[in-house]
C-alpha cells in the first residue's frame, strides 16, 4: 500500500555496526569481519557466501559459545588498508579485492573460492584501501 500521508521514517547510524558473533569464533581487533552465511559476524577468510562488513572495532571471543551469544562493533562504509598478498597492482583499482584471511585481500576469486571484500580506492606500500 503507498503512503497518503508524510511518514515519519525512523533512520539509523551504520557507521558502527552492533553484530552478534558466530558460534565458536574468535575476532581479533582491527581484523577484517564478515557476515558469514547465517548472518553472524566472522574473521574474513578464504570461502564463499560472506558479505564484507569491514573492520573489528574490538575482540570479540566467543570461543565455546553459542552463535549470537557476542556482539561486536564492526566500523563499515570507510576505506580501510588491508595487506596485499601481492597480486593486486595499480591495474587493479576500482575494480573487486577478495578475502584471503581476516587481513589480506587479493585480485582474484581462486577459481570461484574466495568472497568479494569491496572496491580498490588505492595501492600503496602499506597495503590495499578497500571500501
Amino acid at each position: 500500500m503507498s503512503l497518503t500521508q508524510d511518514r515519519n521514517t525512523p533512520m539509523k547510524d551504520t557507521e558502527v555496526l552492533v553484530v552478534p558473533v558466530a558460534a565458536n569464533t574468535l575476532i581479533f581487533a582491527g581484523s577484517m569481519v564478515v557476515a558469514n552465511a547465517t548472518g553472524y559476524a566472522a574473521p574474513g577468510s578464504a570461502a564463499l557466501n560472506l558479505s564484507y562488513l569491514g573492520r573489528a572495532e574490538e575482540s570479540a571471543d566467543n570461543r565455546g559459545g553459542a552463535a549470537g551469544a557476542l556482539q561486536i562493533e564492526v566500523r563499515h562504509g570507510k576505506a580501510f588498508c588491508w595487506t596485499n598478498d601481492g597480486t593486486i597492482t595499480q591495474a587493479h583499482l576500482f575494480k573487486t579485492a577478495f578475502i584471503v584471511d581476516d587481513e589480506t585481500v587479493a585480485a582474484g576469486d581462486a577459481t570461484g573460492t574466495r568472497s568479494a571484500a569491496g572496491r580498490i580506492v588505492g595501492i600503496d606500500p602499506d597495503g590495499v584501501w578497500v571500501e
